[in-house]
């Protein structure tokens, strides 16, 4: 597809830019936005760091997801949206308005902008976040079909901010006559190659643990996918023509206890990984520390608890074949090490 053309919002960061690497090697011209210009030549670097072999159908367009300037020019002529950015900040956050706000009204600015230049669909980059926080503890299995409980226990600020800004993108869509699609992807934890010298995403999981920041795990497990089926998810997505109208949970196999992704590194980087440790933490200490940590504090309703997810929608609709989970948290672990990023 030579001559199709997709936005990528964000294109600084994590997902975006394996997004943009995986459009430009399938053949689309590819636009993306950052909030100044300035960065060009840095994200390009980037880019061609995490394997862009030729950057000559990616353009640069300066849009910021809280002001109107920029959205207009960055959607126009565009076939597909690929709404990635959105501020990710898991844990306390002394504002909770300041994750939900920019989402929420980011997803509807690129929505509406969207809209008014006819593009044909658009990808939400949901979260897991907007799926399972906020419900009792039990055996169900988590699917596209169920949505977050804002007010429950556990929904952190940014748990909130993925699940209002969902939602809020199909009220939106819903509402009166609308050529453009929607599809909707909710990524578990995502961890892989890091670009650049950035870490996001549950990467930085993996770097407290290089950096022998935990004196031991708290027993919790964590439901992993790699980035660049999260970035193959978004491509299927936006050409699947079944895929309009729905949501994917983005998963890949049982959530992993978290004293066994240590193992995993500790396997195979050796001495470069001797910061991590190998004990887990008893529960009762770990809700004892809560009390005086806000960041432990949101750990706590989910110790011991390992949530059942379902990606057979993904399979079926979409054709998606994710690689195992294991391949994710050793190429978050290598890059992190080769990057120097695990420096104390």
């Amino acid at each position: 597809m030579p001559s199709t053309r997709v936005l990528v919002t964000g294109g600084s960061g994590f997902i975006a830019g394996h997004c943009i690497v995986q459009l430009l090697a399938a053949g689309f011209q590819v636009r993306t936005t950052i909030r100044s210009l300035t960065r060009e030549a840095s994200v390009r670097g980037v880019l061609a760091e995490a394997g862009m072999s030729d950057d000559r159908d990616l353009t640069f367009v300066a849009a910021d997801l809280m002001r109107d300037e920029g959205w207009a020019q960055a959607v126009q002529d565009m076939d597909f949206v690929l709404h990635v950015a959105s501020p990710v900040q898991p844990g306390h956050v002394e504002n909770e308005d300041d994750v939900i706000v920019p989402a929420r009204e980011g997803t509807l600015r690129v929505l509406r902008a969207a809209r008014a230049a006819g593009v044909k669909r658009v990808v939400l980059t949901s979260a897991f976040h907007a799926v399972s926080w906020g419900h009792p503890h039990s055996d169900h299995v988590f699917t596209e079909e169920d949505w977050t409980v804002v007010d429950g226990p556990g929904v952190d600020a940014y748990g909130k901010s993925k699940t209002l800004a969902e939602r809020a993108a199909w009220e939106y869509m819903r509402d009166g006559a609308n050529s453009t699609e929607l599809v909707t992807l909710l990524p578990v934890a995502v961890m892989g190659p890091v670009l650049g010298d950035h870490v996001s995403g549950a990467n930085h999981v993996v770097q407290r643990m290089l950096r022998g920041a935990m004196p031991g795990f708290p027993h919790l497990f964590i439901p992993i996918v790699d980035v660049r089926d999260v970035a193959q998810a978004h491509v299927l997505a936006m050409t699947a023509p079944s895929a309009a109208g729905q949501r994917f949970l983005i998963s890949n196999g049982p959530a992993i206890e978290m004293k066994r992704i240590g193992a995993m590194i500790k396997a195979r980087l050796g001495a470069d990984a001797d910061g991590v440790p190998t004990r887990t933490l008893p529960n009762v200490a770990v809700r004892v520390a809560a009390t005086f940590d806000p960041q432990l504090r949101a750990i706590v309703p989910d110790l011991g608890y390992a949530k059942r997810t379902s990606n057979e929608k993904a399979r079926r609709v979409l054709g998606w074949t994710p690689r195992d989970p294991e391949e994710a948290v050793i190429a978050a672990a290598e890059s992190l090490v080769k990057k120097g990023l695990i420096a104390r």
